[in-house]
C-alpha cells in the first residue's frame, strides 16, 4: 500500500511544502547562480528515471555553462567557483529537484537518477528491478558512501531498497541523509 500510494503522497505533501518553504532560498541560490557564473541558474539535464524512460532533471548550475554531461565520480577536473562549490559541498544545488519530485519524475527516496550514458549501471538496475521505482534524492547507496563506490555496488543498493520499499525505510534513509547533510566539510 504505501509504495503504490502512500510514498507518492507523501512526495507530493513533501515536495510542494519544501518549495513554500524554502522559496526564498531557492531565490537567493537562483541570484547567487547568475551572479557567480554567466549562464542560466538552473542546469538541465538528461537523466534515466522509473522503467528507463527519460526525464528533464533540474539543479541550480554549480559548474561553467559549457560543462558536458559528466558523472560525479568524474568532476576533479572541472574547475568550479567557490559558489558552485559551496552548493554542491552543501548539496543546495539539488533543491529544484523538488520540482521533480512534484511533477512525479522523481521521489524523495530512491536510487539517485544515472545519466542515460551510465549504461552498465541502467542495466543492472533493470536486472535487479531498481528502474521500477521513480529516482530519488537521496537513497540507500548515498547514505552508504556513494562517491566511492563502483557500480555494482550502487546497483546493489539499488535493488536493495527497490524490493523492500517501505515507509520506515524512507524515514531512516531521510534522517540518515540529514545527519550526512549536518557533517562539516571535510578538511584537506
Amino acid at each position: 500500500m504505501y509504495r503504490d500510494f502512500g510514498k507518492r503522497l507523501i512526495d507530493v505533501l513533501a515536495s510542494a511544502g519544501g518549495i513554500l518553504l524554502l522559496s526564498p532560498v531557492l531565490i537567493l541560490l537562483a541570484l547567487g547562480a547568475r551572479i557567480s557564473s554567466p549562464g542560466p541558474a538552473i542546469f538541465k539535464q538528461a537523466r534515466t528515471g522509473r522503467d528507463g524512460k527519460e526525464f528533464r532533471f533540474y539543479k541550480f548550475r554549480s559548474m561553467p555553462i559549457d560543462t558536458g554531461d559528466v558523472s560525479s565520480d568524474q568532476l576533479g577536473a572541472i574547475e568550479i567557483r567557490r559558489f558552485g562549490k559551496f552548493i554542491r559541498r552543501t548539496n543546495l544545488d539539488e533543491l529544484p529537484q523538488l520540482f521533480n519530485v512534484l511533477r512525479g519524475d522523481m521521489s524523495v527516496v530512491g536510487p539517485r537518477p544515472p545519466l542515460p550514458s551510465q549504461e552498465e549501471l541502467i542495466t543492472l538496475r533493470r536486472e535487479n528491478g531498481a528502474l521500477t521505482c521513480r529516482p530519488g534524492l537521496t537513497g540507500l547507496a548515498q547514505v552508504n558512501a556513494f562517491d566511492g563506490m563502483s557500480v555494482a555496488e550502487k546497483a546493489a543498493f539499488d535493488g536493495q531498497y527497490a524490493n523492500k520499499i517501505t515507509l520506515l525505510g524512507d524515514i531512516t534513509i531521510l534522517l540518515r541523509t540529514i545527519t550526512y547533510l549536518l557533517k562539516p566539510p571535510p578538511t584537506y
